[in-house]
């Protein structure tokens, strides 16, 4: 059964295609099968700048700890008659302690995780 656990907030950067702009992200994990954690990446980019830098269906999140992650749009090629805010998402499930959670997502500290669990 999964458990949610904590979120955290992150200052970072989109790269699509080599062209960067700042964004905001959210970062939340659940206690997943066993001894596991799922982790969720979730931001919000502007539509039409992700057209003009010539996205497709995937960014990468230059995360607040200068990890690249693959983020996606989860609803196919992204189209002009799409919302003015696109939703772009990435999973990881590849935390098994709450010392590699931490050191992989920095965003939430150790306490945080610790009280909630």
């Amino acid at each position: 059964m999964e458990n949610h656990i904590a979120k955290a907030d992150g200052n970072g950067a989109i790269d699509v295609n080599g062209q960067v702009s700042p964004i905001t992200y959210t970062v939340s994990v659940k206690q997943g099968n066993g001894h596991s954690y799922e982790v969720e990446i979730r931001l919000m980019a502007p539509r039409d700048w992700l057209l003009q830098k010539g996205f497709e269906r995937g960014a990468v999140l230059v995360s607040q700890s200068g990890a690249r992650i693959p983020v996606y749009h989860d609803s196919g090629r992204l189209d002009p008659a799409d919302t003015i805010s696109i939703e772009l998402t990435a999973r990881d499930d590849s935390c098994t302690s709450e010392v590699d959670l931490t050191r992989k997502y920095p965003e939430f500290d150790g306490a945080a995780i610790a009280q909630a669990s």
